[in-house]
């Protein structure tokens, strides 16, 4: 109920950003543009993501210790089999990405495959598989394009002027306001979703491996990892943080408000409450 809620706000806020540039038309045409980016995003994100981190397809010949790992997972979650990629990189991070489970895909960095032990990377994986099983990626994606969208609308308004509900110009003023607060709502909004599916994936996770203990070691190790070891400038993608396990941007300080992840402390504290028993 929460993501709907932020996903209302996010689509109401595209909408208001619509109207202010050309009333109702403007209303209208912002939508038609958010389901063009939309269905574009929903049938080849997945293929531009992956192409993004060159990474390559492996299968039960090529790494046959993590594919069947990946591949007992899914049994366990009653899912379809989802393609494998491995990405040459040290810093350790993996994701999910596809429009749906039949067509889905997991990816890992050779660095975690490196840095964790089998049982922690099984949470890892079952971590990525909850992802699948709720269909995240669509809704990362979705808020994503729209909070995109938003931008470069707010940047329209106020390079060319908005107009008013009667198609009278705005006030310079507002446009300029708009198109500094709008982003920065948007990308507010898109955090939360983005917060409130890892708390989920790390609960779908735990339940898909059975091991909550396991899954929080891993976060807390690729942490601690993350502190030393980030990915190159070429590597890490901010459009495509929110899809990551660990955050692989700095997000200290100031830029811990705009974080894609909640903070590692609090996800290993909710699964150990697990482990122990707790909800």
């Amino acid at each position: 109920m929460k993501t709907a809620v932020l996903m209302a706000a996010i689509t109401a806020l595209f909408m208001a950003v619509g109207a202010m540039i050309g009333g109702q038309t403007g209303m209208l045409i912002a939508l038609v543009v958010a389901v063009g980016m939309n269905f574009y995003s929903y049938w080849f994100s997945d293929k531009l993501v992956l192409k993004m981190y060159n990474a390559r397809e492996v299968d039960a010949s090529s790494a046959p210790q993590f594919y069947g790992m990946v591949r007992e997972l899914a049994q366990r979650a009653n899912l379809p089999m989802p393609r494998v990629y491995l990405i040459d990189e040290q810093a350790p991070n993996a994701f999910a990405t596809g429009r749906n489970p039949e067509n889905a895909a997991v990816a890992a960095t050779t660095g975690i495959l490196r840095v964790l032990s089998e049982r922690e990377l099984r949470g890892v994986m079952a971590h990525e598989l909850a992802h699948v099983a709720h269909r995240d990626i669509l809704i990362s994606t979705i808020s994503a394009t729209m909070a995109g969208a938003i931008s470069m609308l707010a940047n329209f308004a106020a390079f060319f002027g908005g107009r008013d509900e009667n198609g009278r110009p705005t006030n310079p003023i507002a446009g300029i306001a708009v198109a500094l607060l709008a982003p920065l709502a948007a990308s507010l909004i898109q955090m939360a979703i983005s917060r409130a599916r890892e708390f989920e994936a790390d609960r779908g996770g735990a339940e898909i491996s059975g091991d909550p203990a396991a899954l929080a070691s891993a976060l807390d190790k690729i942490h601690r990892y993350a502190q030393g070891i980030t990915m190159a400038p070429a590597e890490a993608h901010p459009e495509t943080a929110q899809m990551m396990i660990m955050n692989p941007l700095s997000s200290g300080g100031l830029r811990g408000l705009f974080s894609t992840h909640p903070s590692t402390e609090e996800r290993v504290a909710r699964l150990m409450a697990m482990a122990r028993g707790g909800r």
